[in-house]
């Protein structure tokens, strides 16, 4: 008789807590709720920033519009079909390809082996820290005005030159010379923004390994190779999808050292664009040219991402 008289009331119990349970809100709602209004601010600021005009910009490159007249036309993909066919935008994407893939190669290189030299402690290596940092800080304008005024056929380096016997450089006048000065001076100019993310993570690295590896026996070369390449890995894939996504946006620094010469040698894809549409009032086909870079940059840069992370993935099986 005990436990038929706990069972309707145990059952009783569980259907009104069911039953209240069904009233209340689940706190899951409130959690999601709370999460959506304080993405919110970012959301709207994304949407406003990036989607709404990526969307004026591909409505405005199937236009004809030259920037200030009030009417233009639709022209479908017509800006697309001269932008690939154009030989000057061709050669503009080749440099910024090569700037992007040399550059990448260089900046990652230099400044992780730098990392691995100068991450210690000491006043020493925190002065050359701050020497090598420096110039991503500075204006890519100023940079370009400096090396020019260097490098210039009556610049600084071919004054010196000239004092010991050895003829001008034709650093920023021969298309080779100018092309390999550019990369040079946009290397230079970031390889310091690699080497503090290249530091940062290996000192990150548990220095266990290191003792461990020291008292096994192993060199610093193969400690370098086998503990802190494969402990810092993330921090490779964050430098290069970086440095390869930025360099394909090389601009400013080109502008203020080469202007794009000599004979257009050193123009790169946002040179081309900048000078169609501002300087030739060709707002549409500059519009179309954005987009293409927009996803060209986005499926490299997803590409890359995607690649460096199967590689991480069996570093650490």
């Amino acid at each position: 008789m005990l436990t038929e008289s706990v069972a309707p009331t145990t059952r009783a119990h569980d259907r009104a807590r069911v039953d209240g349970s069904r009233r209340r809100p689940s706190p899951r709602w409130g959690d999601r709720l709370a999460g959506f209004v304080m993405a919110a601010p970012a959301v709207i600021v994304f949407i406003a920033m990036f989607i709404v005009p990526m969307i004026l910009a591909f409505v405005l490159s199937l236009t004809d519009w030259n920037g200030y007249s009030l009417r233009f036309d639709f022209i479908g993909f017509d800006n697309y079909r001269f932008a690939f066919r154009n030989p000057r935008t061709i050669d503009a994407a080749v440099f910024t390809a090569v700037i992007a893939v040399v550059g990448t190669i260089l900046c990652n290189g230099v400044g992780l082996a730098l990392a691995a030299l100068i991450s210690g402690p000491g006043r020493a290596n925190t002065v050359l820290r701050t020497i090598f940092f420096y110039p991503y800080i500075i204006s890519a304008l100023i940079i370009g005005f400096l090396w020019s005024a260097l490098l210039s056929p009556h610049g600084a380096v071919n004054g010196l030159l000239g004092a010991v016997g050895v003829g001008p450089v034709p650093f920023l006048t021969d298309p080779t010379f100018a092309k390999a000065t550019v990369i040079l001076t946009i290397v230079w100019a970031h390889f310091g923004f690699n080497m503090i993310l290249y530091i940062a993570g290996i000192k990150s690295v548990p220095t266990e390994y290191y003792e461990a590896a020291t008292m096994d026996g192993a060199s610093r070369w193969q400690q370098f190779r086998s503990i802190t390449v494969p402990m810092i890995a993330p921090v490779v894939t964050v430098n290069l999808v970086l440095t390869l996504v930025g360099l394909l946006k090389a601009y400013d620094v080109i502008l203020a050292l080469t202007d794009g010469g000599p004979a257009a040698s050193t123009q790169t894809i946002v040179y081309q664009i900048l000078k169609d549409s501002f300087a030739q009032s060709r707002l549409g086909l500059g519009a179309a040219q954005s987009v293409v870079l927009l996803i060209v940059t986005a499926a490299i840069g997803l590409a890359v991402t995607f690649a460096r992370r199967g590689a991480e993935r069996k570093v650490t099986d």
